[in-house]
């Protein structure tokens, strides 16, 4: 499994240091940043994919409870505090864990172990409907009143519009324009095939033949790959390439 990303906010500088250094010393865990502000992690998830984040509940502005329940289907918490009494709101939000300040490593670790399981049996979910996937050569989508069906193979990419997804096809001048939304449409393709490389575009793999400058190129459309999406796009080509 590859590491899991994980972001720390807390208000006081020593505990930060102390999750910094417990992070720092789990094997199986990368620090992506850390930040004394909930507003400076907000600006950071909107840029950065992160799995988990060690998040403090007290805080000025904006406590960790209300920041957990802005992160909808995002990463998952392990809430850090020096108040037992958050421990049930803490669960209501679907935290991972709880930890009670001071905290100690064996304490961490432990809960750093509870997120390394539950991201393990993520992954074997995705991998076993990867393999489901793998048998299906076309989907079909909503597209004006009609059902179209889509060759998988001949999806170049797909953009993302608000609710709507364009699909370009190889054979075809004009994408089908669809009412649904790119997440969606994600979660039904194979990860084997298609990867998310912006916030705003999926593409095939099998239909890259060209990349410029950390973009790939179909013809005259240039698609950026993301900062968040980079790690994931560069360990594909890794795989595929020769030099």
């Amino acid at each position: 499994m590859r590491k899991i990303r994980c972001l720390i906010v807390d208000d006081e500088p020593l505990a930060l240091n102390l999750i910094e250094d417990y992070v720092l010393k789990t094997p199986f865990l990368d620090l992506a940043n850390k930040f004394n502000s909930p507003f400076q992690a907000i600006d950071a998830l909107q840029n950065e994919k992160i799995d988990l984040i060690f998040l403090d509940i007290q805080m000025p502005g904006l406590s960790g409870i209300e920041l957990s329940k802005l992160l909808h289907n995002g990463p998952k918490v392990i809430f850090t505090t020096a108040y037992s009494q958050y421990a049930l709101e803490g669960f209501k939000v679907d935290a991972l864990d709880y930890l009670v300040k001071p905290i100690n490593y064996q304490e961490f670790l432990k809960a750093a172990n509870k997120a390394l399981t539950w991201f393990s049996l993520l992954e074997q979910n995705i991998s076993d409907k990867s393999t489901e996937m793998t048998s299906n050569t076309s989907i079909f989508v909503k597209s004006e009143y009609k059902l179209i069906k889509v060759e998988l193979n001949s999806i170049l990419y797909i953009e993302g519009l608000k609710d709507y997804v364009k699909i370009y096809l190889n054979d075809q001048t004009k994408p089908i324009l669809s009412l649904m939304s790119l997440k969606k449409l994600e979660e039904e393709l194979s990860p084997k095939q298609f990867m998310r490389v912006h916030r705003s575009f999926i593409v095939n793999l099998e239909q890259i033949v060209k990349i410029d400058r950390n973009r790939i190129v179909f013809g005259s459309v240039y698609i950026p790959i993301a900062d968040s999406y980079k790690d994931q796009f560069q360990e594909f080509l890794n795989k595929k390439f020769l030099g």
